[in-house]
């Protein structure tokens, strides 16, 4: 090491004669003219100062892709991106989708309308070829029912039928919580501060009540009785929800997961209804993490 210093001190601290028909004497490698130098010191230089300029300057070369039919929370969060993690996201609408993902980091998907079938098709063949799909909020819908693979390839179900009788229901400009199901897992702790602790009991029987760091959401829409059908994935976040019309409180733990699919990842987050959700600080850089981050 302290010969690379002294190499690299020796290329960028003196001055050299100039001759035009020899590249060493330009100024860019002087001490290759020197004996006993050889090739490897210019690599050693070479590898020393990309690292010291990789270092100093913090680069990305990823490019995300947010596919929406809604744009101001989209937009905020790519502006999030931009800001936080030096990364560049194209939003585009479904007739605006590329013909192929295979470039893109990451997608995330934020359709609360219908999801076309050509879109469909794409986000899963992106995803089972190596690709890290992110659903948020309204990814997962009832108007998503009449998809031919969508839930089949999610390994979620929505139920008809009454809330009481584990029927699926959305409610609106609500106030409910969110916790963190998963504390060694990277995405619910990079650099999430929980303002709250909320007692909490997971849907699993033999589960025990608890306290957990998490956050809450307020002018915002809750998602109720979602139903996982396939290998179970791994659990991020749970939701609680007290509906004050009937006085029952929901406590379950599909708020937020991570699985495989094919060569890819899966990763939905149900929060997301408005740019308010986006806000939160907690649940911001929680969605951030999942973007960027493998």
């Amino acid at each position: 090491m302290v010969h690379d210093l002294r190499v690299l001190e020796c290329h960028l601290g003196r001055s050299v004669k100039m001759h035009p028909a020899r590249y060493t004497d330009i100024g860019v490698f002087p001490c290759l003219t020197e004996p006993g130098k050889h090739p490897v010191t210019m690599f050693r230089f070479l590898l020393l100062f990309s690292l010291a300029m990789m270092t100093a300057v913090p680069i990305s070369f990823a490019e995300m892709l947010i596919v929406a039919d809604e744009f101001p929370a989209m937009e905020l969060l790519a502006a999030k991106l931009k800001a936080e993690e030096k990364v560049t996201a194209r939003i585009v609408s479904q007739p605006e989708l590329p013909s192929s993902l295979e470039s893109f980091e990451a997608v995330v998907v934020y359709i609360h309308g219908a999801l076309a079938e050509k879109a469909e098709e794409s986000f899963i063949d992106y995803t089972k070829a190596g690709g890290k799909l992110v659903l948020l909020h309204h990814s997962i819908s009832s108007g998503k029912r009449k998809n031919a693979h969508w839930f089949s390839f999610l390994g979620v179900a929505l139920p008809e039928g009454d809330l009481n009788h584990g029927g699926y229901k959305w409610i609106g400009d609500v106030s409910w919580d969110l916790v963190n199901l998963n504390p060694n897992h990277f995405i619910m702790t990079n650099r999430v501060n929980y303002p709250l602790q909320i007692s909490f009991l997971s849907t699993n029987a033999s589960a025990h009540e608890r306290s957990l760091p998490g956050f809450r959401l307020d002018r915002s829409e809750v998602y109720l009785n979602h139903v996982l059908t396939s290998e179970p994935p791994t659990l991020l976040m749970g939701l609680k929800y007290l509906d004050q019309k009937t006085g029952t409180l929901y406590m379950q733990d599909r708020a937020g997961w991570i699985k495989r699919s094919g060569k890819g990842w899966i990763i939905y987050l149900m929060p997301g209804h408005t740019v308010n959700d986006f806000e939160n600080v907690a649940y911001g850089r929680i969605v951030l993490t999942r973007i960027f981050h493998s």
